[in-house]
């Protein structure tokens, strides 16, 4: 994962103090994520893309282009579920065939698709890089499937 978190605090001009307190975590804990010595929760990447204004997308490195919203997300487990269910229809895999691209194991899938468990980063990340599909939509902050890969001119 090439996370942007560090380059879109500092294009911010905000503290990794600040930013953490912005987040609701601790300054240790943000700058784990940052530097990659662990990997930022769903929730809080959702926390951090509502307080930075940009995309999922464009915050994991999966886009170049960030598309900018003012609106702050609430992540729905279940709506979650929805569409990575069928996102993993739409490429005819069955729920086995995609624990195995993740390494994990179809009840963890299944407690994704039905919405008990919100689906953990790395493993978002893994399906909309391997399955070409945004983690907006993954997530249900965007409804476009497509990920931006190129900055508009």
């Amino acid at each position: 994962m090439n996370l942007r978190l560090k380059e879109i605090r500092e294009k911010n001009d905000l503290s990794g103090r600040k930013t953490a307190t912005k987040l609701n975590i601790s300054k240790s804990v943000y700058n784990y994520y940052e530097t990659g010595k662990r990997i930022i929760t769903t929730k809080n990447l959702n926390k951090f893309c509502n307080a930075f204004d940009c995309s999922m997308d464009y915050a994991l490195g999966l886009s170049n282009f960030n598309i900018i919203s003012k609106k702050k997300f609430k992540i729905d487990k279940a709506l979650s579920g929805k569409r990575i269910r069928e996102i993993r229809k739409e490429n005819n895999l069955s729920q086995d065939i995609l624990a195995d691209m993740l390494n994990t194991t179809q009840s963890t899938i299944s407690a994704y698709e039905t919405g008990r468990v919100l689906i953990i980063t790395a493993f978002l990340y893994e399906i909309a890089k391997k399955l070409n599909v945004s983690a907006d939509y993954l997530i249900g902050r965007s409804n476009t499937k497509q990920i931006y890969i190129k900055e508009k001119n």
